[in-house]
């Protein structure tokens, strides 16, 4: 039986497979997932913002930005036995929520976020498998962790797996 770990937004948490890690609420943040296909243990960070620069308030949330998340998602999933060479991602999310007139590049956190989580994957050595970004719309993602799949269900167009 396996028990759904849920992550709030600027938040993340591990798991071992049967137990599988949802969020919901994906507008312009993203959901990452880190994999380790060999131990079945998986991460998933919800990611608000691109950079811990942005950061106003005194104690830093490191779940909340990209440049934070992904080093405490390894971190966690080292703990719980991940092997850090074998790790996979995939993402979703990142959409452009609002329509703004200006080309501000404030204003384009979706892209942003997307982005930075790209950058951090890169810094990683971790390979992208599959992605569903952009868009407009918001989504909701399961990631299975006996499987490797990402269910995606986008607000209008139903779900599908990655």
């Amino acid at each position: 039986m396996s028990n759904i770990i849920k992550v709030g937004m600027a938040d993340l948490n591990v798991a071992l497979a049967p137990d599988r890690l949802r969020t919901s609420g994906l507008g312009s943040c993203v959901g990452l997932t880190l994999f380790d296909p060999t131990s079945k243990v998986a991460g998933l960070a919800h990611v608000m913002l691109p950079s811990s620069e942005l950061s106003k308030q005194g104690e830093l949330n490191e779940a909340k930005y990209a440049d934070t998340a992904i080093p405490l998602l390894i971190q966690k999933m080292k703990e719980l036995g991940a092997n850090t060479r074998k790790l996979q991602s995939k993402m979703a999310g990142g959409a452009q929520m609002f329509v703004f007139q200006s080309t501000n590049d404030s204003m384009r956190i979706g892209p942003r976020n997307v982005e930075a989580c790209k950058e951090m994957l890169q810094k990683f050595n971790i390979p992208l498998l599959a992605e569903d970004t952009g868009g407009n719309c918001g989504r909701t993602i399961e990631f299975i962790t006996e499987s490797g799949l990402l269910n995606i269900r986008t607000v209008n167009q139903g779900v599908k797996e990655v």
